[in-house]
C-alpha cells in the first residue's frame, strides 16, 4: 500500500480540523495510508522533510508550506515533493506546485503525488517555455497482435486560468492506458499569464509533437512512430478536452490538427454566449482579451476563429459529452452545439448522462466509462496498417 506524508508548515491560515478532513477523505478515496503533521516552526518543517529524503521510492510527500520564507525557499530545489498553496501565488518553475485552488487544492495535491508515485510517464517538451510539455503515458502490456497503439491527447480545462493544470487529467491517463491507449497529457501556457495566441499555438504545437517526439527513432510502419519501444498509431489519434479544454480541442480540430476524433467533455462550445452570460465570472472575455462585440457590435475576430460553434462544420467526427448536473449554461452550449454540428453535416454523437462538471473526468463514473467505450469504438474503426512481414 502506498504511504503519503502531508506536512503543514507553520503559520498556515486554515482550520486544522478541516485540513485534516480533506486529507483523510483523499487518503481513503485513493486507498493509501496517510499521515498529516503540523510543524511548529521552520526548523521542525526542515527536520520532517529531511526525514522523508529518499522515501520517494516508497511513499509520496505533500507540503503545504505556509508563509515561512525558509520553507518556501526549498521549493526551488524541485524534486519529488508536491507543494500546495491554498492561495494564488507565483508558481515555481521546476517544482510540482499546485496553488490557488483553496483548501480543496490539498486533495488535488495528494492525488497528484500518488499519481506520480504509481505512474511514471515520459515528460516531453514541445517548446522552450517551462509550461510547454506533455506527459506520455504508455500501456504496460500492449497486445502484440494489435500493433501500434491508438493515442488520446488530453487537454485540461480550468476556464483558461493558470491555477489549473495538467494534473486534472491524470486519473484519465491511468484509465486510458489500462484500456490499451497511449495518453498524451498536454500542459500549455494559459492566457491569463501569456495571452490567447500563446494558448492556441501551444495546443497546435503539442498535437504536432506526436510524430516529432520520436523523429530520431526508426519508423517501422506507415503512420506510426515509436515511443519507449512502443509504436504510436498516428492514424488513430483522438483529442479530448475538458471544460475550457473542450473548446481548445475542437478549435484544434477545426484548424486541421489531423485527428481521427475530437471529444468535448463539458466543453465551453459557444464563446460568444459564454461571454454574454459572464460565464465563471467573466472567464471568456478575460481569456480572449475582450468581449465578443464592442460598442459597434462588430464581432471580435478571436471569437470567430476560436468558438467551436462558429467554426462548424469541423470536418472531423465528434463526440460531445455532457453531465446533466453541470452548469446549465454548459448543458445548453453542448446541446445546441451538437444540433448545429449535425445540421452542418458533421458526424457527431451527443451523450448526456447523470453527473456534474468533474464526473466526466472521473474514471469510476458511468459517464466517463461510456465515453471511453465510445472513443475505443470509434478509433477501432480506423484499422491501422499491418507491420511488414505480417499476413
Amino acid at each position: 500500500m502506498t504511504d503519503v506524508r502531508v506536512i503543514v508548515g507553520p503559520g498556515l491560515r486554515a482550520d486544522r480540523a478541516l485540513v485534516g478532513e480533506v486529507a483523510e477523505r483523499e487518503f481513503a478515496a485513493l486507498g493509501v495510508r496517510g499521515v498529516l503533521t503540523h510543524a511548529r516552526d521552520a526548523t521542525e518543517t526542515h527536520a520532517l522533510l529531511r526525514g522523508t529524503a529518499g522515501a520517494a521510492e516508497d511513499g509520496a510527500v505533500v507540503v503545504v508550506p505556509g508563509p515561512s520564507r525558509e520553507t518556501r525557499a526549498l521549493m526551488e530545489q524541485g524534486g519529488e515533493i508536491v507543494w500546495c498553496d491554498f492561495g494564488k501565488v507565483r508558481r515555481v518553475d521546476g517544482a510540482a506546485h499546485i496553488h490557488g485552488r483553496g483548501i480543496e487544492g490539498l486533495a488535488w495535491a495528494i492525488r497528484h503525488a500518488v499519481h506520480r508515485l504509481r505512474h511514471r510517464p515520459l515528460r516531453v517538451p514541445y517548446g522552450p517555455h517551462p509550461e510547454q510539455w506533455g506527459d506520455l503515458h504508455l500501456p504496460d502490456a500492449p497486445d502484440a497482435a494489435r500493433g501500434a497503439v491508438p493515442v488520446v491527447t488530453l487537454v485540461h480545462g480550468g476556464y483558461w486560468r493558470s491555477i489549473w493544470a495538467a494534473d486534472l487529467m491524470e486519473a484519465l491517463c491511468a484509465d486510458l492506458t489500462a484500456r490499451g491507449f497511449a495518453a498524451w497529457n498536454l500542459e500549455y501556457r494559459r492566457p491569463d499569464l501569456h495571452g490567447w495566441d500563446a494558448t492556441t499555438a501551444d495546443i497546435a504545437a503539442g498535437l504536432a509533437a506526436l510524430p516529432a517526439m520520436a523523429a530520431s527513432e526508426t519508423t517501422t510502419q506507415p503512420g506510426a512512430v515509436s515511443g519507449e519501444g512502443m509504436l504510436l498509431d498516428l492514424d488513430r489519434v483522438a483529442v479530448v478536452g475538458h471544460s475550457a479544454g473542450g473548446q481548445l480541442a475542437l478549435r484544434a480540430a477545426a484548424d486541421g490538427a489531423g485527428v481521427a476524433l475530437a471529444v468535448s467533455l463539458a466543453g465551453v462550445l459557444d464563446l460568444e454566449e459564454g461571454d454574454r452570460r459572464h460565464l465563471s465570472s467573466g472567464a471568456v472575455a478575460a481569456a480572449l482579451g475582450g468581449h465578443a462585440s464592442g460598442e459597434s457590435e462588430v464581432p471580435n475576430e478571436r471569437y470567430t476563429s476560436s468558438s467551436p460553434l462558429l467554426r462548424l462544420p469541423l470536418g472531423v467526427p465528434q463526440l460531445i459529452v455532457q453531465g446533466s448536473g453541470d452548469d446549465l449554461d454548459l448543458v445548453d452550449f453542448s446541446r445546441r452545439y451538437a444540433r448545429a454540428a449535425e445540421e452542418a453535416g458533421d458526424e457527431v454523437t451527443y451523450m448526456e448522462m447523470s453527473g456534474d462538471h468533474f464526473a466526466v473526468i472521473a474514471p469510476r463514473t458511468p459517464i466517463w466509462r461510456t465515453t471511453a467505450l465510445a472513443i475505443a469504438d470509434h478509433l477501432s474503426r480506423r484499422v491501422p496498417p499491418k507491420k511488414p512481414g505480417l499476413s
